[in-house]
């Protein structure tokens, strides 16, 4: 199994900027995939970034221009860059990996941190 564990969230004003990190531990050969989502109170959990073992990267059309996803391979960690953060990126965010095996998806998620924009 993997071990997802989220850090660098807190509370920043409209403007600000974050840098989130997502430590991978356990069985974490064939990730084929990590990435960022968050969730707002009373909404679904939506995708932020996403990053491939071969470092292709997807954004949400909000994230474009504001967030960078990036991996280092060597820390199995991945991060996401917010800048000119906005009220609307208030959520928690989580971290997920990705494997494959034979036909079958395997998600795992982090316990996720919460991002506060506010004056």
């Amino acid at each position: 199994q993997v071990q997802l564990v989220e850090s660098g969230g807190g509370l920043v004003q409209p403007g600000g900027s974050l840098r989130l990190s997502c430590a991978a531990s356990g069985i974490i050969f064939n990730i084929a995939a990590m990435g960022w989502y968050r969730q707002a109170p009373g909404k679904q959990r939506e995708l932020v970034a996403t990053i491939t073992s071969d470092g292709r990267t997807n954004y949400a059309d909000s994230a474009k221009g504001r967030c960078t996803i990036s991996r280092s391979n060597a820390k199995n960690t991945v991060y996401l860059q917010m800048n000119s953060l906005k009220p609307e990126d208030t959520a928690v965010y989580y971290c997920n990996a990705r494997k494959f095996v034979d036909v079958k998806v395997n998600d795992y998620w982090g316990q996720g941190t919460q991002v506060t924009v506010s004056s």
